[in-house]
């Protein structure tokens, strides 16, 4: 058998068998690759912090022009001094003597009235009558439940009276004996219920005639002719007020409470009598300092015999006090009326800039244009003249010179 030809074992210069592997390549160690990472990583920080830094510093830019263009601009001036004074006007409520609405006391309808509105009327005199015809014979049935009370305690107490006599010669027994003299008791108690029940209802039939309960002027009436009317109803139906002394109260600032000693005699204005004075005397005062206003409740009162003055008008309190050491004179426009009561805007300087502050302040003469401030201000007290309506307190503020334009916008 012929053996197969053994392959060339030196193959000349033609074409080679690419059957071998490819080259290996090198390795990158870790390190490398970390450091490859940290790069990309630094660069990528770069790039972020070279956007944002920008942008930060627009918005910071930004938000400063804000609050500058936001804050209001003002003109502070120190207030001019004025003289000392040891007089100074109060505004005074008007009050009546004794005010006093008129309830209804008992249901029924109104069967007439005899006082309108206006009508001076004495302590006792008849108001109206109402008409109670259920209340009528309430009282009636308690009339007879009376009679009949009375009639079962007189049988019982001459029950009790006979078992009395007959049981000292043993005719009847004791037990029989306590049985009507307990009787006797109790028809007794019973009658005096039925009395109590009568008077309650004779009371309550006695407010269908409405009484005055004190010398007064009819202020108000709410009811007409044959208007149905409910006991403890909230609709009053009268309303009377003594106008022959009126009471005047005011508040005096802290300061002066010392002055307001009870029997002082103090003159009084009422815009209405253009140059006529009335008197008032200090009778009373809350012997408090409010907390709120830090003022002194007092009160005046003004005899009103001529009937000229009405309670619930304004009252010009000129009050007198020992002089103070030192007024300021402001321009009206720059009080400012609030809840909290009167008071100044001011312009302090802060760590970041100047801020409004507002203080309470009490005045006293006033011409219109200017007004006197007693209690309040200081010399170095730098006004705000023209405030804005929404000025509250510790807000920024743009202070400007009294001569200065206005601010130019987006400058």
């Amino acid at each position: 058998m012929t053996n197969p030809p053994k392959p060339n074992q030196n193959p000349g210069p033609g074409p080679q068998n690419h059957h071998e592997s490819a080259p290996e390549h090198e390795k990158i160690s870790s390190r490398k690759a970390m450091v490859g990472v940290v790069l990309v990583f630094v660069i990528a920080i770069v790039l972020a912090v070279a956007g944002i830094l920008p942008r930060r510093s627009a918005e910071a830019a930004l938000r400063q022009h804000t609050d500058e263009t936001a804050a209001p601009v003002v003109i502070a001036l120190p207030p001019k001094p004025g003289a000392p004074t040891d007089n100074f006007v109060l505004p005074g409520n008007v009050t009546a003597f004794t005010d006093s609405p008129i309830y209804a006391r008992t249901s029924g309808y109104l069967v007439h009235w005899y006082y309108d509105i206006g009508a001076h009327v004495k302590q006792g005199a008849l108001l109206a009558v109402i008409a109670t015809p259920e209340l009528d014979q309430q009282v009636a049935q308690a009339r007879a439940d009376l009679a009949t009370a009375e009639a079962t305690a007189n049988n019982a107490h001459i029950q009790a009276n006979r078992y009395s006599d007959l049981v000292k010669s043993n005719a009847v027994s004791q037990q029989d004996t306590d049985t009507f003299v307990n009787q006797a008791a109790s028809t007794s108690a019973a009658v005096r219920s039925a009395q109590a029940n009568l008077e309650r209802l004779q009371q309550l039939q006695a407010f269908e005639k409405v009484i005055a309960p004190f010398d007064g002027v009819v202020t108000a009436r709410n009811v007409d002719t044959g208007q149905l009317i409910t006991e403890g109803s909230s609709a009053e139906l009268f309303h009377m007020q003594a106008l022959q002394t009126l009471r005047v109260y005011t508040n005096v600032p802290e300061v002066y409470s010392p002055a307001a000693k009870l029997g002082a005699r103090f003159d009084l204005t009422f815009p209405e009598y253009p140059g006529k004075t009335y008197e008032g005397t200090l009778v009373r005062t809350a012997k408090a300092i409010d907390p709120v206003s830090r003022t002194l409740l007092v009160e005046l009162d003004v005899n009103n015999r001529d009937g000229k003055l009405f309670p619930g008008s304004l009252a010009q309190v000129h009050f007198h006090a020992p002089a103070t050491t030192q007024t300021f004179v402001v321009p009206t426009s720059a009080l400012i009326f609030r809840r909290d009561g009167m008071q100044l805007g001011t312009v302090l300087q802060s760590s970041s800039g100047p801020v409004a502050h507002l203080i309470p302040v009490v005045i006293g003469e006033d011409d219109g244009a200017t007004v006197q401030i007693i209690t309040g201000l200081t010399a170095n007290d730098k006004v705000i003249q023209d405030p804005p309506d929404s000025l509250i307190e510790g807000e920024k503020v743009s202070e400007q010179s009294a001569g200065a334009g206005p601010r130019s916008e987006g400058k």
